[in-house]
């Protein structure tokens, strides 16, 4: 208990001993200490009422108590609202620089809410997508942003992948977008323009594709003089062992070039042309078939664990079979296992490709998928690889909306795992023998 409470106390006990005795003089000790606990009353009235006051008019420099307990209730409130206007101005300018940061980003930032209705914006936002702060708040971000990859993101709930789109406001431009969790409930969309990144990676990919295709024809001649320096037996005996090692590497700039063409056609293809339902496991059979030639192509081993049938583009679907296929022959020994396995459920469906061959360190997975990319060159380049297949079927699979996922670990075997959603899965239904 505080001295002023004390005191308090004490003076209120002396009061009403006063009240008692000057009434008990006259005889009425009751109406004594009655007077006496009205006069306390009246007292404490009196000093609420201008406490009342002073909170009503927000003017406490004209009101004082004294000393006593009002005195150090009134001290304490004025402490405490002294640093609550402080604490309050601190958050006012802590706002204004944030603001003033979050508006000199280069990159748009969008608080979207549990339903991805927009809460603030900074000003990137409305230069990049046209998001307006005060118009648009409480407007769904879809509805400004009409976009199939965004609303799949955002439905998603993935934070780690990233999609790019097209400026509404600014025609030609691109914009990388990403959905990062913020607050308990809340999203937080960014937004950067990508534009120039585009530019020089379609300036890339129309270099490779053209370079590709003017090759292709200086190198069909060479490469068929060789074919028939091959089959000629009246060259030198020096010169055999020469062309047979010319012919090799000719076939080899064969496959890089074919590689090449069909990687710039996917990333710069269109919708897809076919996109009928058609049987995986007669596809899987033809694949296994094409590949009869290399080594090791004996052991592959299907499992249909499904009937289900698969909506897209064939030609597409069996050039991811057969690159996972050809991936899994070239680093899987002789006494290894391949299998193939086709299964269905109802999120959707699995093409799984996988071997007991050397398998991969983790550390490389995440850049299987890019062009070129070899773990090891030097044994790619004897088996044949380039590092293009993993990135056709990247794209592939991106053009039927399925993913690829990769678990492996070294000296245990690989798993490619094409998974593919519910809507490009046909089931046909059984019918019950009556």
């Amino acid at each position: 208990m505080s001295i002023a409470a004390r005191k308090f106390l004490i003076g209120l006990i002396l009061l009403l001993a006063a009240g008692a005795g000057i009434g008990w003089i006259y005889g009425h000790t009751d109406w004594g200490l009655l007077a006496a606990a009205l006069l306390a009353l009246i007292w404490q009235v009196r000093h609420l009422l201008s406490f009342e006051r002073a909170l009503r008019t927000g003017n406490f420099d004209d009101f004082r108590f004294g000393e006593g307990i009002w005195e150090q209730i009134f001290s304490r409130f004025r402490f405490e609202r002294e640093r609550a206007v402080r604490r309050k101005q601190n958050y006012r300018t802590l706002l204004r620089e944030i603001r003033k940061s979050t508006n000199a980003m280069p990159d748009g930032a969008v608080i979207l809410d549990a339903d991805y209705e927009i809460v603030v914006c900074n000003r990137a936002a409305k230069d990049l997508a046209g998001i307006k702060r005060k118009k648009d708040r409480g407007q769904r971000i879809d509805n400004i942003l009409r976009d199939p990859e965004l609303s799949k993101l955002l439905r998603s709930g993935d934070h780690t992948t990233t999609i790019e789109i097209m400026s509404p406001v600014r025609d030609g431009n691109w914009l990388n977008c990403r959905v990062v969790p913020y607050g308990a409930e809340q999203k937080l969309l960014l937004l950067r323009d990508v534009t120039e990144r585009m530019r020089l990676a379609k300036m890339r990919r129309d270099f490779v594709a053209n370079a590709s295709h003017e090759l292709r024809s200086p190198l069909t001649v060479i490469s068929g003089y060789l074919d028939a320096l091959a089959g000629d037996d009246d060259i030198p005996e020096t010169w055999q062992k020469p062309v047979v090692q010319m012919r090799g590497q000719a076939a080899r700039m064969r496959q890089i070039l074919g590689e090449l063409l069909e990687l710039s056609r996917l990333e710069s293809a269109g919708p897809l042309q076919s996109d009928e339902p058609f049987d995986v496991l007669a596809l899987l059979e033809a694949s296994r078939e094409a590949l009869a030639g290399h080594a090791n192509a004996a052991g592959i081993t299907i499992n249909a664990e499904s009937a289900a049938r698969l909506r897209g583009n064939i030609a597409e679907i069996e050039t991811v079979i057969v690159n996972l296929l050809s991936n899994a022959i070239r680093h899987t020994p002789s006494n290894g296992e391949i299998t193939v396995a086709w299964r269905s459920g109802e999120d959707g469906a699995d093409l799984i490709v996988a071997d007991t061959g050397e398998g991969i360190d983790p550390e490389y997975i995440p850049r299987l998928t890019e062009r070129f990319f070899r773990v090891d060159r030097g044994r790619s380049r004897d088996d044949g690889g380039i590092g293009l297949g993993l990135a056709i079927v990247k794209h592939v699979l991106a053009r039927h909306d399925a993913e690829l996922i990769v678990t492996s670990e070294a000296g245990a075997g690989s798993e490619f795992r094409c998974h593919f959603p519910p809507e490009r899965v046909v089931v046909t239904p059984t019918i019950p023998l009556s």
